[in-house]
């Protein structure tokens, strides 16, 4: 062994620990799935009132093709439906509390779930992460009993909302029994606590019951014509977040179809068809390759930006969202130059490179890239569908997806847009698709570094529970490189997805307001 691989392998370790512990820690980390699901179920809340209002009052221009439309997008039994929704969101919670509490009675056997504060100072992160837990599960209990008691269980409701009384939602419980109590009880400053502590239809919810019990008949048009309006725009938005992907999604289908149809009756003729005559002349060993994916992009991401961030002594957790935002871009952006410099050096000796390496067609690009994206989309989604049924909520979530699910701030959209829909496309596809992929192929079947290289993709992403479907994507962008030999189209395919999932959290984001 010389010198050099010595140093490699010795780097490989060290850059691959914090891969590993990461992934591991993923396994009790809960998805962002559930807190999507929640989001579209407010939506889809504040868009029956739209339903409800023109239902009620016999609208004459409501035809019942409209009727038909609304109840397929919105379902029957809204609330119903709602509450279950809830309840599946509270047991993962609970779950998710659960775990939390049992990795710190590990750290610290004095611990008891009893206590919201701990003496001993290692686990304070995953205490505040415990607390944190417990105040989504009180709101989610909040909104629970609102459900409830929208379906006429009352004594359901004033039980859930009793057992919030020593927690920090006590004003609005107070407010919310009051209303729902025998003998009503209506506190002077309500309407400020309601509007405080509640968004979208629960608000809208409770409100309307304080309007009636206080005969507020004005008051009660006024909301009534608010949340028309809210309704209105409500439906717009599951409309691009359901509909449209839904639609795309059927076209993909149909083409992916087509596509294996044509596989199996052409063969070697046919568009899918990958055989050992499309690999790439590999000037370089699998040294250079492991040197790139290790050095570039493992190490220097893993190691080197972490000790070179942990001297600016920045504590990601107090920032601002505008904070995060710009923290996570300029991380981004300072591993993509770091790992296309480690790739630049490596591959430098051996320029000028053989045909169809790092090559850019626009036009070709654009037709590929778009189709590659219509493939995916129903590919994927399937996946992700069967994956949540594995992980049951668990196995992490990219935090920039909660970041951009809370956000509302165009600037810090504008911000996560550039580096999800830009940036993230062009450094992965030249690491993944445009070097790592060809180079496998001097050592394996055109297949077989397809697949390998869109595992290394999924790993490299750190969450255990987005492995099967962010190799399924990989796959799909593999092989859009490999027959289009255009690396734009498989930035295109990657940009379109990144865009479309921020496109969605952005709306589901605003749905709750």
């Amino acid at each position: 062994m010389t010198r050099k691989q010595l140093v490699l392998l010795v780097l490989t370790l060290i850059a691959l620990i914090p891969v590993l512990l990461s992934l591991i820690a993923s396994i009790n980390q809960p998805q962002i799935q559930a807190n999507l699901q929640l989001y579209q179920t407010n939506l889809v809340l504040q868009a029956s009132e739209f339903s409800e209002q023109i239902f009620q009052e016999n609208n004459p221009n409501v035809n019942i093709e409209l009727g038909e439309i609304m109840t397929a997008l919105i379902g029957k039994n809204v609330s119903k439906n709602a509450l279950k929704q809830y309840q599946e969101a509270r047991q993962l919670s609970q779950n998710n509390l659960d775990n939390l509490e049992n990795q710190l009675q590990v750290i610290n056997p004095n611990y008891s779930v009893s206590n919201t504060l701990i003496s001993s100072p290692n686990p304070k992160q995953l205490n505040e992460k415990i607390n944190k837990q417990r105040e989504a599960i009180n709101e989610l209990d909040l909104k629970l009993g609102i459900l409830e008691a929208q379906e006429g269980n009352t004594s359901q409701s004033l039980t859930t909302w009793n057992n919030l009384q020593s927690t920090s939602l006590k004003n609005i419980t107070d407010v919310v029994i009051g209303l729902w109590s025998p003998t009503y009880r209506i506190y002077p400053e309500s309407e400020l606590i309601i509007n405080d502590n509640l968004k979208g239809w629960f608000r809208y919810r409770i409100l309307k019951e304080l309007y009636q019990i206080e005969d507020r008949q004005s008051d009660l048009i006024d909301l009534k014509q608010k949340e028309q309006q809210i309704a209105i725009y409500s439906l717009k938005k599951l409309i691009l977040v359901s509909i449209i992907p839904l639609f795309l999604g059927i076209i993909g289908f149909g083409l992916f179809l087509f596509l294996m149809f044509q596989l199996v009756i052409k063969k070697e003729q046919s568009i899918l068809f990958i055989g050992q005559e499309l690999s790439w002349k590999t000037p370089w060993n699998f040294e250079t390759i492991l040197q790139v994916l290790i050095v570039g992009f493992f190490f220097f991401g893993q190691i080197v930006l972490p000790v070179l961030f942990g001297f600016l002594n920045i504590d990601i957790s107090y920032l601002s969202l505008r904070g995060k935002a710009i923290y996570v871009l300029a991380s981004y952006l300072s591993l993509s130059l770091g790992g296309l410099v480690v790739l630049y050096i490596s591959i430098k000796p051996f320029f000028p490179l053989p045909k169809d390496w790092f090559k850019f067609e626009l036009n070709k690009g654009i037709v590929w890239g778009i189709s590659g994206y219509l493939v995916a989309l129903p590919l994927v989604v399937l996946i992700s569908l069967i994956n949540q049924q594995i992980w049951n909520g668990q196995g992490g979530s990219n935090p920039l997806l909660s970041l951009a699910l809370e956000s509302q701030d165009k600037i810090v959209l504008a911000i996560f847009y550039i580096t999800a829909a830009i940036a993230a496309p062009v450094y992965e596809e030249i690491m993944f698709r445009g070097f790592l992929l060809p180079s496998l192929t001097r050592y394996v079947p055109v297949w077989g570094a397809i697949v390998i290289s869109s595992l290394i993709f999924a790993l490299a992403h750190l969450n255990l529970s987005e492995v099967l479907p962010l190799a399924v994507l990989g796959i799909v962008l593999g092989t859009v490189y490999t027959r289009s030999r255009n690396l734009l189209s498989s930035m295109l395919l990657h940009s379109l997805w990144n865009s479309g999932t921020l496109f969605s959290l952005f709306l589901l984001g605003s749905g709750g307001n």
